[in-house]
């Protein structure tokens, strides 16, 4: 699964806002590329070792663990233990509003939408986490079938009621501006992020936000824990697959609109990542 900085992918339906993943059974070494979503994340890991990194901070997550991603946080996550098991829960902030402007809308709710309160990103507690993973695997439970209004009802409770821990708590913390280095990242990510179409370089990278070559590859292998080429082509394969998935364009046009240089490298870098040639992985679909 490839996610691009700003995921377009929809999580849940305008019915029912909510969205839940199960990854397990990797193959290999993997890291979801750098990115961020409106949804509220909720990473809960049930076994193995997860590396998360929200924001520029980094976290090592075992069985038990929970990390919480706000609402347009850069982050990705990544492991070498092929054992992970891990969910992750998506949902606007929206899904546990209330319509009514009341004290609990303006003091709480509101300001969390509006970022100006934010969930803890790490749950350190052990008493709170025992009891937030009892709540997350009931979630998990009743999401596992085809909704019904019974699993919005209950659904929404639960989460409410991680909330209401959390007040409990005095976990919630006032939002801090980024500083200068998450607001370079956002620049950069952003930039490559409207570009990655087109011939896009290093140099051109250096010249745009003047900072040498060197410098920003090694930025990037530092903070985002792949090369910058590597980046690009998570990106380029991405816009690829979702046009073979969605278009009928042949072949050569799918490798030059999603910005490889020429077919015969998009082929060989399509099988690599998906283990199909890009007519198989289509006709499969």
């Amino acid at each position: 699964m490839i996610i691009e900085l700003k995921e377009n992918i929809p999580h849940g339906t305008k019915e029912y806002p909510y969205d839940q993943y199960f990854i397990r059974n990797v193959r290999h070494p993997f890291q979801f590329p750098v990115h961020w979503h409106d949804e509220l994340e909720i990473i809960y890991i049930r076994q193995g070792i997860l590396h998360v990194s929200i924001e520029g901070q980094d976290y090592a997550g075992h069985s038990g663990s929970i990390f919480i991603v706000n609402p347009r946080e850069l982050h990705f996550m990544g492991s070498d233990d092929l054992s992970v098991a891990y969910f992750t829960l998506l949902f606007p902030l929206e899904f546990i509003s209330f319509q009514t402007m009341d004290g609990l809308e303006s003091d709480l709710l509101m300001p969390l939408r509006s970022g100006q309160l934010q969930f803890p990103r790490e749950i350190s507690d052990p008493v709170l986490l025992k009891e937030l993973c009892d709540i997350l695997e009931n979630i998990v439970l009743l999401n596992q079938e085809a909704s019904s209004l019974h699993c919005q009802i209950e659904t929404r409770l639960f989460l409410l009621k991680i909330l209401n821990l959390m007040e409990k708590h005095h976990l919630l913390l006032t939002s801090s501006l980024p500083g200068s280095q998450i607001n370079l990242q956002r620049e950069m990510l952003s930039y490559i992020q409207e570009h990655f179409t087109e011939k896009l370089s290093l140099k051109e990278l250096s010249f745009k936000f003047h900072l040498s070559e060197k410098y920003i590859s090694r930025y990037f292998k530092e903070h985002f824990k792949l090369t910058f080429s590597d980046y690009v082509n998570h990106l380029r394969l991405t816009c690829a697959k979702r046009l073979l998935e969605t278009t009928k364009l042949p072949v050569t046009e799918v490798a030059l609109c999603a910005g490889f240089p020429n077919v015969s490298h998009f082929i060989r870098m399509f099988k690599r990542q998906y283990g199909n040639s890009p007519l198989k992985y289509r006709k499969s679909f």
